[in-house]
């Protein structure tokens, strides 16, 4: 018995902390290009450009995010701002919107993490 709960808490604490710095907002997708991390994207990579406050003036470049939506999850890392994305959500590339949705539904609603 006790090393069922011991098990169960284990998980359980291993889930709480991955959401702990959980996100949730829309994801769109934009055409890349050049990012304000300072380098060239192309619209196949998985890329991510965070709104400007979770931005942070480039405190997050090069990090990477799961972007999790209805069951699917991809990894992307972060390149670029999104100064007309509200706070927590995110501009995805094409490659990686496409990953989780059809281009045409344009706008999804995500969660998100840090990795």
């Amino acid at each position: 018995m006790f090393k069922s709960l011991a098990s169960s808490i284990a998980f359980a604490t291993v889930m709480l902390s991955g959401m702990v710095n959980a996100f949730s907002g829309d994801a769109t997708y934009y055409n890349t290009g050049l990012g304000n991390c300072g380098a060239w994207s192309q619209d196949s990579d998985f890329i991510v450009a965070l709104s400007t406050p979770e931005y942070n003036n480039g405190a997050h470049c090069w990090q990477h995010i799961q972007v999790h939506y209805q069951g699917k999850t991809i990894d992307a890392t972060v390149v670029d701002s999104c100064p007309g994305c509200s706070q927590y959500s995110i501009d995805l590339s094409p490659a990686a919107f496409s990953a989780l949705a059809p281009l045409d539904a344009g706008r999804i609603q995500v969660d998100w993490n840090y990795v």
